[in-house]
């Protein structure tokens, strides 16, 4: 059998949900004579009638019957393809409700969430950065910025935005008074500014270079739970702390941070944002989305701030 035209099976559903020729022709906006054509074709190629045409009305055979659950299957995905083309044309408007770590907001989108409210003026953007892990669906979030592993959760989609490496970082008079580690085993003579885990301890460093490892807990009097304050700390000189090289660039470029064992640095964690399995996402989710990766690639092409 030749192989059937997907749009012939199109067709033949306008027709049928239409019931003559001249509506289904008008709806499809094609000529009436290429409509009745393009079924005769269809009836050719599949060597059995799909319909019986009478003067007054159009009745489908029982091949017909069968063949047309199928054609408007093909039907629904035009129909969902035009949906989706119209959907991302349409100005993005209404409420955007978001979580993120303070951390990114402040440290990483400040200018990006300036430029988003400048761009869109029909969306009402509202910020979570509360530290906690929100309910997406019970609070009615549309996206959620995570970083590192994320439960399974099938009522979710997650779309990785970035990928953070990690890295030591110290303010130069902390490093001129205290002198400069050769070597991670050096970090015992030093302080550092650690972060607060979700079990209440301060989280160990493991440090990789090559095929070499180190981990161990650094000695340190100040923990934790924001990487922001992690930042200002080694800025004034508290100790070495260890953040994504996006979150130190802005403090190496201006001369308050300084790379710390430059060959090592921690496993790099991955960035996220999380949002509602929808079929269709909304055209202010796709808007922000795509707008947060943006700035974060834009960051992440800043000087290395290992030679800054």
């Amino acid at each position: 059998m030749e192989q059937l035209d997907p749009n012939d099976l199109l067709i033949f559903a306008r027709v049928a949900e239409a019931g003559s020729f001249s509506r289904a022709a008008e709806r499809l906006g094609l000529p009436k004579s290429t409509v009745s054509r393009r079924i005769t074709q269809l009836e050719a190629r599949l060597g059995e009638r799909v319909m019986q045409r009478t003067t007054r009305r159009l009745m489908l055979t029982e091949f017909g019957e069968q063949l047309l659950e199928h054609a408007r299957q093909v039907a629904a995905e035009v129909d969902f393809v035009t949906a989706l083309s119209q959907h991302r044309q349409a100005q993005p408007s209404g409420r955007l409700r978001v979580s993120m770590p303070s951390d990114f907001a402040i440290l990483l989108l400040t200018d990006m969430l300036a430029a988003f409210i400048a761009l869109h003026p029909a969306i009402s953007l509202e910020i979570d950065l509360s530290p906690r892990r929100v309910d997406l669906l019970g609070e009615n979030f549309d996206v959620v910025l995570r970083v590192g592993e994320l439960p399974d959760d099938a009522l979710l989609v997650a779309r990785q935005i970035a990928v953070l490496p990690i890295g030591l970082y110290a303010a130069p008079g902390y490093l001129a008074e205290r002198g400069e580690p050769a070597s991670p085993d050096d970090l015992a003579q030093h302080d550092a500014v650690r972060l607060l885990g979700r079990n209440g301890e301060a989280t160990g460093w493991t440090l990789v270079r090559d095929n070499q490892q180190w981990a161990g807990v650094p000695p340190g009097r100040a923990t934790a739970n924001s990487l922001e304050l992690l930042v200002r700390l080694a800025c004034v000189g508290v100790g070495i702390a260890a953040v994504p090289d996006y979150f130190a660039a802005p403090s190496v470029r201006r001369g308050e941070l300084r790379r710390v064992l430059p060959d090592w640095c921690l496993p790099a964690q991955t960035a996220w944002a999380v949002f509602p399995g929808r079929r269709l996402m909304p055209a202010k989710t796709r808007a922000f989305i795509d707008m947060v990766q943006t700035a974060l690639a834009s960051a992440q092409s800043v000087p290395d701030p290992v030679s800054a």
